[in-house]
């Protein structure tokens, strides 16, 4: 038997069989919609800022729908095209302080390339506009890629016309502005407001309430910036922030068959050339020639990115001490550890438990790295080289890496791909936020795990723009998720 506590302090607990309560939370007697929901990415900003879930979310995704009711499960959810939806009906003549719209952003997206676009999904932010006519809530918030503001007819091949790129979206301002709205708009990056991603997307902000629109300050900055150094900004997040090290790292050279035997996980073995080269580029430069490495437990960590090179020697990677790059609908990150053991003249190193700042008395034996990969072939017999390694080789070894006049050998290579909770934390969700099975217990696939935070709007930045504009409904704290197990015994198991 499994059970799900409501979130955001609402009190209300599903049954084993997965019935969900209904009731509307309505701040002050005015509703909260979330159009295009999802997940719950805008959802849960809101409620970061309210402390209570939104009135109404709408989506046509039924797995969507799913991760949304579990983690909001007072919301009133409409399992249909936006279209479908008629907002006179749904808001039964009740006032609405503020309508959020997250409208695909595929067609419009520059990942797109350039494949031929929908002119039905480009589109839907038009939904917004009647929102506007019929209900008139008194704050609209929409969020988009950047190239939203490129918005413009296709031609018949089903591809933007360039010399009209920008007219639909000046006509969708103008209209909102008919209905007596006044339109800003923004780019915002969510590193700026404490996720810990560099993800930048396209904001508007319409209210026609006769208040100003306010765009939140950032409160956090690269770590370097003036402002983070004077004390008046908090350093960006790092991607390190969300990342489990207790999970295994199993080795580039063992096959799949060797690593589910020593850790019960599949992988993917022998990993392809372009990976190889991936992990080599990003040893290289953020563990190599990086004078402060990430070391944890003898172990020195990168990203690498599953994206397509533009340039023959260009870096697929991160350090993890920066916020994570974009998190799309398909997990592209990789976590590589390079494992370290102190290199002696006889050969021997130091236990792998051992953490790398304790193998010497001298004082800060971890600071900086000033040496490169060696390639060893035939009989353990090493060959250095004075160019960056291209491909990481097949024997046991990969070289030395001098750590303030201390050498240490790189004994062997790690790789795993990202964990989805560790993805979703790099977007800004709350350690709380549920993903692997919705309100009845029925698991929730991987890869729909990772779609849907591929797709969510990053929580920080709702909240905060929520905030800004509507402290008035910002009356309470947001309450975590439980998780509530019944044992064997019958004993109930709070979580």
């Amino acid at each position: 038997m499994w059970l799900q506590a409501a979130s955001g302090g609402r009190g209300c607990i599903f049954d084993g069989h997965g019935a969900m309560p209904q009731r509307r939370n309505m701040i002050n007697g005015e509703l909260i919609v979330d159009n295009f929901a999802g997940g719950g990415g805008a959802s849960t900003g809101i409620e970061m800022a309210t402390g209570y879930s939104v009135d109404i979310a709408i989506n046509h995704d039924p797995e969507a729908i799913r991760m949304h009711k579990t983690n909001h499960p007072s919301t009133k959810h409409y399992c249909e095209s936006v279209w479908d939806v008629d907002p006179v009906k749904v808001c039964g003549g009740h006032p609405v302080a503020l309508a959020w719209f997250s409208p695909d952003c595929k067609h419009f997206s520059k990942a797109k390339g350039g494949k031929p676009k929908d002119k039905n999904i480009r589109g839907l932010a038009w939904v917004a506009c009647r929102w506007a006519g019929l209900v008139r809530p008194r704050v609209i918030m929409l969020e988009n890629v950047e190239e939203f503001k490129t918005w413009g007819p296709l031609n018949r091949a089903h591809r933007p016309i360039k010399k009209k790129q920008g007219v639909t979206y000046r006509k969708f301002v103008s209209q909102l502005q008919d209905l007596g709205y006044e339109v800003q708009t923004r780019e915002l990056v969510a590193a700026d407001y404490g996720a810990p991603t560099m993800r930048k997307r396209f904001f508007l902000i319409a209210r026609c309430d006769g208040r100003p629109i306010t765009w939140p300050e950032p409160t956090h900055a690269p770590v370097d910036s003036d402002a983070v150094k004077a004390g008046r900004l908090k350093p960006y997040a790092g991607a390190y922030t969300q990342i489990d090290f207790s999970l295994p790292c199993p080795s580039i050279l063992d096959t799949s068959e060797e690593i589910k035997q020593k850790y019960g996980i599949r992988a993917v073995r022998p990993l392809a050339e372009k990976t190889m080269r991936r992990i080599a580029r990003g040893l290289k430069k953020f563990v190599i020639d990086n004078p402060e490495p990430f070391i944890v437990d003898r172990k020195a960590y990168t990203l690498i990115q599953y994206h397509s090179e533009t340039a023959v020697h260009e870096v697929r990677g991160q350090g993890i001490r920066e916020p994570i790059m974009t998190v799309d609908g398909s997990n592209r990150y990789g976590l590589v550890a390079g494992f370290l053991s102190k290199f002696y003249k006889s050969g021997t190193g130091q236990d792998l438990r051992e953490p790398l700042h304790t193998v010497t008395t001298s004082p800060g034996h971890f600071g900086e790295v000033r040496a490169f990969l060696v390639k060893y072939y035939g009989q353990g017999t090493g060959q250095p080289v004075t160019e960056p390694l291209d491909t990481i080789p097949t024997h046991d070894r990969f070289g030395l890496v001098t750590i303030q006049g201390v050498d240490y050998q790189i004994v062997d290579i790690g790789l795993r791909m990202l964990e989805p909770k560790e993805l979703y934390g790099c977007q800004g969700f709350p350690d709380d936020y549920i993903i692997d099975h919705d309100y009845s217990g029925k698991s929730y696939p991987r890869s729909e795990q990772v779609k849907r935070c591929g797709n969510a709007v990053c929580p920080p930045i709702p909240a905060a723009m929520v905030r800004a504009n509507l402290p008035e409904l910002c009356v309470a704290e947001r309450t975590g998720n439980i998780q509530i197990t019944q044992e064997q015994t019958g004993q109930l198991k709070f979580a």
